[in-house]
Protein backbone atom coordinates (compact mmCIF):
# COMPACT_ATOMS: atom_id res chain seq x y z
CA UNK A 1 0.00 0.00 0.00
CA UNK A 2 1.23 3.47 -0.85
CA UNK A 3 2.12 5.27 2.39
CA UNK A 4 0.72 8.68 1.31
CA UNK A 5 -2.73 7.30 0.59
CA UNK A 6 -5.44 9.02 2.68
CA UNK A 7 -2.94 11.10 4.66
CA UNK A 8 -5.01 14.28 4.43
CA UNK A 9 -8.19 12.54 5.55
CA UNK A 10 -6.40 10.72 8.37
CA UNK A 11 -4.74 13.94 9.58
CA UNK A 12 -8.02 15.87 9.51
CA UNK A 13 -9.77 13.17 11.53
CA UNK A 14 -6.92 13.09 14.05
CA UNK A 15 -7.27 16.87 14.53
CA UNK A 16 -11.02 16.59 14.98
CA UNK A 17 -10.58 13.83 17.56
CA UNK A 18 -7.96 15.91 19.39
CA UNK A 19 -10.65 18.56 19.75
CA UNK A 20 -13.08 15.91 21.04
CA UNK A 21 -15.36 15.85 18.01
CA UNK A 22 -18.03 13.15 18.15
CA UNK A 23 -19.73 11.21 15.36
CA UNK A 24 -17.25 12.17 12.63
CA UNK A 25 -18.20 11.46 9.03
CA UNK A 26 -15.89 11.65 6.04
CA UNK A 27 -17.32 12.58 2.64
CA UNK A 28 -15.30 12.55 -0.58
CA UNK A 29 -15.99 12.44 -4.30
CA UNK A 30 -13.30 9.95 -5.28
CA UNK A 31 -11.27 7.43 -3.31
CA UNK A 32 -8.86 4.59 -3.91
CA UNK A 33 -9.48 1.22 -2.28
CA UNK A 34 -6.11 1.47 -0.49
CA UNK A 35 -7.01 4.83 1.01
CA UNK A 36 -10.40 3.61 2.19
CA UNK A 37 -8.79 0.60 3.81
CA UNK A 38 -6.18 2.74 5.56
CA UNK A 39 -8.86 5.12 6.80
CA UNK A 40 -10.96 2.19 8.01
CA UNK A 41 -7.95 0.60 9.76
CA UNK A 42 -6.96 3.79 11.57
CA UNK A 43 -10.44 5.17 12.29
CA UNK A 44 -13.00 2.35 12.30
CA UNK A 45 -15.48 4.60 14.12
CA UNK A 46 -15.69 7.12 11.23
CA UNK A 47 -18.43 6.59 8.66
CA UNK A 48 -17.32 7.22 5.07
CA UNK A 49 -19.33 8.27 2.02
CA UNK A 50 -17.79 8.47 -1.45
CA UNK A 51 -19.24 8.92 -4.93
CA UNK A 52 -16.72 6.64 -6.66
CA UNK A 53 -14.00 4.14 -5.79
CA UNK A 54 -11.06 3.65 -8.15
CA UNK A 55 -9.05 0.47 -8.05
CA UNK A 56 -5.46 1.54 -7.59
CA UNK A 57 -2.83 4.19 -6.96
CA UNK A 58 0.29 4.79 -9.04
CA UNK A 59 3.90 4.93 -7.83
CA UNK A 60 3.33 8.56 -6.71
CA UNK A 61 0.23 7.69 -4.69
CA UNK A 62 -2.22 9.24 -7.16
CA UNK A 63 -5.55 7.52 -7.70
CA UNK A 64 -5.65 5.64 -11.02
CA UNK A 65 -7.31 6.54 -13.29
CA UNK A 66 -8.51 9.33 -10.97
CA UNK A 67 -7.71 13.02 -11.10
CA UNK A 68 -4.04 13.13 -10.14
CA UNK A 69 -3.33 15.16 -7.03
CA UNK A 70 -6.58 16.98 -6.27
CA UNK A 71 -4.81 19.46 -3.95
CA UNK A 72 -2.36 20.39 -6.68
CA UNK A 73 -5.23 20.88 -9.10
CA UNK A 74 -7.32 22.93 -6.67
CA UNK A 75 -4.53 25.18 -5.45
CA UNK A 76 -2.16 25.21 -8.45
CA UNK A 77 0.80 24.09 -6.37
CA UNK A 78 2.44 22.17 -9.23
Amino acid sequence: MWSRTANTAVAAIVRLKERRAKEIRYVCLLAARQGLQRLRDLHPDVRVWTAAIDEDVDDQGFIVPGLGDAGDRAYGTK
